[in-house]
């Protein structure tokens, strides 16, 4: 082959497999996919996994408490009731923060801890995340947002908390609530209506 064919070759074929690299780093997770599994440390210095979770509904919950949307659902209550409820009922609520270092969000062990206290939250876990490694391997793109999984490991929604995507605790009210739909309906044994939607509020502050 003359040499300028082989150069066009190859500069044709790499342009090629970088978009096939980008479409498949691009890809989002949805309904029906299986939920892929991580390990983090939590800010109690416990390594978490979703694979020790097998058997359980997991809820995971993008979190950044500089985030006014993120401070519209605690402060409310809406979030800590959320996660009393369903931990109640045997679900794995894991809160995740992937603020990268010096990022809005990005918190110590203790400063987490003490967020949770001050905001009566309950989580099963706060997992720390300063270098978005799970934000990425879940294409996570704001705080909140949100992932259901079933006991299956399967993931069963993906999305915004609710349908009201503004900052207004007022909004709490009247908003229909998608993470509570999806854990009752399949709960329940029956299929989840509402699979995915967009999330809204904060960007997730990656490095």
């Amino acid at each position: 082959m003359h040499p300028k064919r082989r150069l066009s070759f190859f500069l044709i074929s790499l342009f090629f497999f970088s978009l096939f690299l980008f479409a498949k780093n691009s890809m989002a997770l949805t309904a029906g996919d299986a939920a892929p599994d991580f390990s983090l440390t939590d800010s109690n210095g416990k390594v978490q996994t979703l694979s020790q979770n097998k058997g359980k509904y997991v809820v995971l919950e993008w979190f950044n408490e500089g985030c006014p949307y993120v401070q519209k659902h605690y402060k409310s209550g809406n979030m800590p009731d959320l996660q009393k409820q369903y931990t109640g009922k045997g679900v794995v609520w894991y809160s995740i923060i992937s603020s990268a270092p010096g990022k809005q969000g990005n918190v110590t062990a203790a400063q987490a801890n003490a967020r949770v206290k001050e905001w009566n939250a309950a989580p099963s876990a706060v997992l720390l995340d300063p270098e978005g490694k799970v934000a990425k391997l879940y294409g996570a793109k704001t705080t909140p947002h949100m992932y259901v999984i079933n006991p299956e490991g399967k993931l069963i929604y993906t999305g915004a908390i609710d349908d009201k995507a503004t900052s207004d605790v007022e909004d709490i009210k009247t908003a229909k609530n998608y993470v509570k739909e999806a854990l009752d309906q399949a709960m329940a044994g029956k299929p989840v209506a509402t699979s995915a939607t967009v999330p809204y509020g904060c960007s997730v502050k990656y490095n």
